[in-house]
C-alpha cells in the first residue's frame, strides 16, 4: 500500500525534493541582486533610465520565458487553455507576476542598497503566507505557522539593525522594492488559479514571455537601450535569465501542488542571500547580523514546515 502511494506522489511532492527545488529557488533569486547592480553598471545604465531599466528587465524576462516554452515543447506539455476566458487570467497573471512585480524592483534596485532591497522584498513573503490561510483550504493558519512568521520576520529586522548604516526611507527605493513585494504576493497566490488553466510549467512561459515584452515595449517607447554593451553585462543578463527561467518554473511548480505558505517561507532567505552576495560582490560591508538572520530565517522556515499544515 505505501509503495503504491510513494509512486503516486508526484516528485514536487515529497518533501526531500520540496526543500531542494524551493531551495534552489530561493538562493538562485538571492544572487540576483548584486547580478542586477553590477548589470546596471557593466551596460551603463544609471538611476534616472528608466526606460533602460524596463528594457533590461524585459530582455531577461521574455527570454527567460521563451527558454522555459522551448522545454515545455520539447517535453510534450500540453499548449492548450481549458476555455477563452482563461487567457485573460494568464495576462493578468504576466502583469501581476511579471510587468508590475518587475518593473517596481528594478526602479527600487536603482534607488537602493542590494542588500536593502533584498530585506524589503522578502516582505512579501510573510504577506503570502498569512493571504494564503485566509484564500485555501489547504493552507490553515496554526500557532506555529504564526510563530514561524514571527521568528522568521524578526530575521528580517535583525538585517535591518544597526541605525544610519541601513540608510533611509525612500519612496524611489524602499517604496518601489515594498510594491514589488506585494505584486509577488499576490501573483503567489494567483499561480494555484493558473495551474487550473492551463500546464503550469507553460503558464510559467507565457507569464515570463508576455510580461517581458510589456516591459520591453514601453521602455523602448521610453528611450531605453543599453548604452555599454560589453562581456560582464552580457555574463550578467546570462545569469539573470537562467535563475528567471529555472526560479520561477521551479517555484511556480511546487505552489500548484503544495500548501502556498509552506512554499512561500523558503523565500525568507532570499534576503539573507541577497545580503551576502550583495557583501562579496558589490563591497559592502558584511556584518554579523547577517548570520543572526539567516539563523532566524531558517529557524522559521523549520517551524512553518514541522508537522502538520
Amino acid at each position: 500500500m505505501n509503495k503504491v502511494f510513494h509512486h503516486s506522489v508526484s516528485i514536487f511532492q515529497r518533501p526531500i525534493w520540496v526543500v531542494v527545488f524551493a531551495l534552489t529557488a530561493a538562493i538562485a533569486w538571492g544572487w540576483a541582486f548584486p547580478l542586477i547592480k553590477v548589470g546596471f553598471g557593466a551596460f551603463g545604465i544609471t538611476s534616472d533610465m528608466t526606460g533602460s531599466k524596463m528594457l533590461f528587465a524585459g530582455i531577461r524576462f521574455a527570454a527567460a520565458g521563451l527558454i522555459v516554452l522551448s522545454v515545455a515543447r520539447s517535453n510534450g506539455r500540453s499548449f492548450r487553455t481549458g476555455k477563452a476566458g482563461d487567457w485573460w487570467f494568464v495576462l493578468a497573471f504576466a502583469l501581476m507576476n511579471t510587468t508590475l512585480h518587475y518593473f517596481f524592483f528594478y526602479v527600487g534596485m536603482s534607488h537602493s542598497e542590494g542588500s536593502r532591497a533584498a530585506i524589503l522584498n522578502s516582505l512579501g513573503t510573510f504577506l503570502v503566507v498569512l493571504l494564503a490561510c485566509a484564500c485555501f483550504k489547504s493552507d490553515k493558519l496554526t500557532t506555529r505557522k504564526m510563530l514561524g512568521c514571527v521568528v522568521g520576520f524578526s530575521g528580517i529586522l535583525a538585517l535591518n539593525l544597526g541605525g544610519a548604516e541601513s540608510g533611509q526611507f525612500t519612496w524611489l527605493g524602499d517604496g518601489m522594492i515594498i510594491l514589488n513585494a506585494i505584486c509577488s504576493a499576490f501573483s503567489n497566490l494567483m499561480t494555484r488559479g493558473l495551474s487550473r488553466r492551463v500546464d503550469v510549467f507553460v503558464g510559467t512561459g507565457y507569464s515570463l514571455t508576455i510580461g517581458g515584452l510589456l516591459l520591453i515595449l514601453p521602455g523602448l517607447l521610453l528611450g531605453g537601450m543599453l548604452p555599454r554593451v560589453n562581456i560582464l553585462g552580457i555574463v550578467c543578463l546570462l545569469l539573470l535569465i537562467a535563475i528567471s527561467a529555472v526560479g520561477f518554473a521551479l517555484y511556480n511548480k511546487l505552489l500548484s501542488c503544495n500548501p502556498v505558505g509552506r512554499i512561500a517561507i523558503y523565500n525568507s532567505l532570499i534576503p539573507v542571500v541577497g545580503a551576502v552576495t550583495s557583501c562579496l560582490c558589490l563591497g559592502e560591508t558584511f556584518h554579523l547580523k547577517y548570520a543572526l538572520a539567516g539563523g532566524l530565517a531558517a529557524l522559521g522556515i523549520y517551524l512553518i514546515n514541522k508537522g502538520k499544515n
